[in-house]
Order: structure tokens, then sequence, then C-alpha cells
């Protein structure tokens, strides 16, 4: 590709194209800030290279032979294209980029359908996503913030509270065949129970702890479905599936949707919860910190609603 440039620099296009329009080597010098001899020298160079003359030294000056005025032509339309492209690229608003780590339920959930009004209010912003399954294990090297699931305790920086884990069972309208709401709690073990499971679902409310929670006695087998993904479980109760435990900070915009509903009125509140963190050693705490307040805020707005 551009097999006729060879080793000719953008510089010697930009001697010619400066000697040739000013048909001067001493005025393409002034230009440059070079001098008059660097000039002649390069050009001499660059007419060498293509094996053609390029100017007609004349008296008083130069003229462009028949090839050095096509040469200009194209030098000079090539150079301000380029030119118009990095002058494009100057004026573009100055962006910077910002790592989030959490876990895909708290991204999906709740962070994404907010994220249009955190653009809206920090345009020069963008936010990249980084989503791991397991909370405690996303804050990785590049992260500037993230949302973990825990006590409070971590390792990676300093913890801000944003919620407490409190849940409740959800399900599709549809599954309930018209039932009227509320239902009595002791009616859950006639649903089938959508199951998360893995090592990460240890730290999340399951169906024995809410059942224990509601004082329920022992809660009935697990459902034929089973999950370790909490993403993929609401998304089976969106679709009929079963009965699922939904956060309440995750699943509220399910609710007002009405594609998910809450049959009972009972709930649990654990000292699990999800934190904010901003490890000490980013460059960036300025701009982190913009994000940090702005989730806070739309936080305390959805508390207050």
């Amino acid at each position: 590709m551009y097999e006729a440039l060879g080793d000719v620099s953008l510089d010697l296009l930009r001697t010619f194209e400066a000697a040739a329009r000013h048909r001067s080597f001493t005025a393409a010098a002034l230009e440059l800030g070079t001098t008059q001899p660097a000039i002649s020298q390069q050009l001499k160079r660059l007419e060498s290279h293509l094996g053609i003359r390029l100017f007609d030294r004349i008296y008083r000056g130069i003229a462009l032979t028949e090839a050095g005025l096509g040469l200009f032509l194209h030098v000079q339309s090539g150079l301000q294209q380029i030119n118009t492209g990095l002058q494009a690229l100057i004026e573009q608003p100055a962006r910077e980029v910002l790592q989030v780590a959490t876990d895909f339920a708290f991204a999906a959930y709740w962070l994404m359908p907010r994220l249009a009004r955190f653009h809206a209010a920090y345009p020069q912003i963008d936010v990249s996503l980084v989503t791991r399954e397991r909370s405690h294990d996303t804050l990785h090297g590049d992260s500037d913030v993230a949302v973990l699931f825990g006590q409070g305790r971590f390792i990676q920086g300093d913890a801000q509270w944003l919620f407490n884990e409190e849940v409740f069972p959800v399900c599709s309208p549809h599954l309930l065949a018209g039932q009227a709401l509320p239902l009595s709690a002791r009616a859950l073990g006639d649903f089938p129970l959508l199951q998360l499971r893995g090592e990460h679902a240890r730290q999340w409310f399951d169906w024995y702890r809410l059942f224990d929670a509601l004082k329920l006695g022992p809660p009935p087998a697990p459902g034929p479905l089973r999950f370790d993904n909490y993403t993929l479980l609401i998304q089976a109760a969106i679709a009929g599936q079963g009965m699922a435990i939904g956060w309440k900070h995750l699943v509220d915009n399910l609710l007002d949707q009405g594609v998910l509903c809450r049959p009972f009125t009972e709930s649990a509140v654990s000292a699990f919860g999800y934190y904010v963190i901003q490890p000490p050693r980013k460059r960036r705490n300025q701009l982190a910190q913009v994000f940090v307040d702005w989730m806070l805020a739309e936080q305390n707005a959805h508390a207050g609603a």
C-alpha cells in the first residue's frame, strides 16, 4: 500500500507544496522556519527520488513544470484533507473514559436503566462497564470505580454504602392466573421456586433463608430450573417459569414496567448490600468521585421517591 511514496516523508511533501504555492524557495523557507539552501536541497532530493524535474529555475524565481504542477495539485489536496481531519479531531470536546466494575445483576438492573441520565448530565464522560458474575473479584487494576456486594469490608479500597439487601418473591403476572393480590405468604410453596446455585449464591439470600426470615418453616424442594446467573434467573421469572427472589433495588424498574409483580407483601433484609469502592491508587480520583456522587444521588432520590 502507498508503494509510490517509498521513503518520501510528509515533511518533504510539505516543503514541495510550500515552494510550489509561493513559486519561491525563499518564501517557502520563511513559512517553514528554515533556510533557502535547505529548501533547495530537499527539493533536489525529491526530484532525484522521482526521476522527474519539478521546477524550472527562471530569472528571479522558479516555475513549475507540467509534472510539477500535476504533483502540486495532488499534494495540496491531500494535505488539505489531512489538515481537515486533524482539525476536526482537535475541535472535538475532550472525553474521559471511566472503567466501572460490578456484577451482571447490578449492571443490568440498577445501572443500565439510569446511565442515560448520567450521560445527559456528564456528556464528556464515557462509561466502560466491566462485569463478572461474582461481585467480590471484579475490581482489577484498570477499574476506576467498583460496585461490590458484601458487608462493607473490602481490601480493594474505601467503601461507601449504596443500599442493603432487601428481598421479596417476584414473578410474572401471568404465573398467578388472575389470583387476587396480595397472596398469603404460605401460598409461596405452591409455585415453582427458581433457584440460584454456585459459590456466589451462599452470600445472597436463598429460599431457605427467606422462608426462615418470614417464619414459613422449611421451603419446598427447588423447582426444575436452577441458575448460576441472577440475570438469567430474573429473565426466567419474567417468562413465567416460576417464582424468584427479587432484590428491591434491582427489580424496582421491572415492577414499575409490569413485567414482574409482588404477589406477597412480606420482605426480608440482611446485613449484606452493595457498596461503592474507589481504589486509593487511582490517578483519576476526581473523575471517579463524580460518578460515585451521581450514583449516591440516584439512590437517595429513588429512596425518597
